[in-house]
C-alpha cells in the first residue's frame, strides 16, 4: 500500500514538472514574440523617420545654400548698379564694349572710363591705378553714385557730371542748388525716398534709393540721393 502511494506522489510530482516548464516555455515564447513585434515595429519606425528628417534636411540645406549663393548674387548686383531697374542687369547678359568711348578725370583724382552698350544705355567704370573701385550704369533714364562723398550722375546719354561735397542727411526738407527743394523721408533700412519740388511746388522727379544709390539731371541740374539718405545737388 505504501508502495502504491509513493508511485503516484512521485507521478504526480512529474506531471506537475511537465506542466510547469510548458507553462514557462509558452510564456517565454510569448514573452519573445511581443519583444521580437514590437523590436520590428520600432526599427521600422526609426528607419522611415530617419529617411524622412534625412531627405528633409538635405532639400533644406540645398534649398538654404541655393538661397544663400541667390542672395550674395543678389546683393552683389545691388551695390554695382545704381538703380532697381539696372539690378537685372548681369555681366552674362550686358553687351561687351572693347573700349571706352571716353576717360575723364574725376574730382578725387581717380579716371571715369565710359562705356556705350547700347540707345541709351552706358557704363561707367571708376578707376584707380588699374583697379576697378566702382561702377555707374544708366539704362534708359539716369543713375548716380555717392562715392564716399563724391558724387557722379551719369545719363543715359553718356554725359556725365561729378563733384565734391555739398551733401544734406535726411530725413528733412533742404533747399538744393537751381532753386530745387528736395523732401528726403526714410522708408525703411537702406531706403529713402526725395521728391524733388520746383518753384511752384509741383513734384518734379522722384528719387527711390533701396540698397543702392539713384541719380537724376532736371535741367542741367545733376542731384544724387545716396541710400544712407544723403543727397546732395551740382549745377
Amino acid at each position: 500500500m505504501t508502495t502504491h502511494r509513493a508511485r503516484c506522489t512521485a507521478r504526480s510530482v512529474g506531471l506537475v514538472a511537465v506542466a510547469a516548464a510548458a507553462a514557462l516555455s509558452l510564456a517565454a515564447c510569448q514573452s519573445g514574440g511581443k519583444d521580437a513585434v514590437g523590436s520590428e515595429k520600432k526599427a521600422s519606425a526609426s528607419a522611415a523617420s530617419f529617411t524622412g528628417d534625412g531627405g528633409g534636411l538635405g532639400r533644406a540645406k540645398a534649398g538654404k545654400d541655393k538661397a544663400k549663393t541667390s542672395g550674395g548674387r543678389a546683393r552683389s548686383g545691388m551695390r554695382t548698379q545704381t538703380t532697381a531697374a539696372h539690378r537685372s542687369t548681369t555681366s552674362a547678359a550686358r553687351p561687351k564694349a572693347a573700349s571706352p568711348v571716353r576717360t575723364q578725370t574725376l574730382p578725387d583724382g581717380s579716371k571715369a572710363e565710359i562705356y556705350k552698350l547700347g540707345s541709351q544705355h552706358y557704363l561707367l567704370k571708376i578707376v584707380h591705378r588699374g583697379d576697378v573701385l566702382g561702377t555707374v550704369e544708366a539704362n534708359r533714364q539716369d543713375a548716380g553714385l555717392d562715392a564716399n562723398d563724391m558724387f557722379i550722375v551719369l545719363t543715359q546719354d553718356g554725359r556725365v557730371q561729378a563733384w565734391m561735397g555739398g551733401g544734406h542727411e535726411g530725413p528733412g526738407a533742404f533747399e538744393l542748388m537751381g532753386g530745387w527743394t528736395a523732401k528726403v523721408t526714410k522708408v525703411g533700412k537702406n531706403h529713402y525716398r526725395a521728391r524733388i519740388l520746383g518753384d511752384a511746388g509741383g513734384v518734379s522727379a522722384t528719387l527711390d534709393a533701396h540698397e543702392h544709390d539713384a541719380g537724376v539731371e532736371l535741367d542741367r541740374v545733376y542731384l544724387v540721393l545716396g541710400d544712407g539718405g544723403v543727397i546732395s545737388a551740382h549745377v
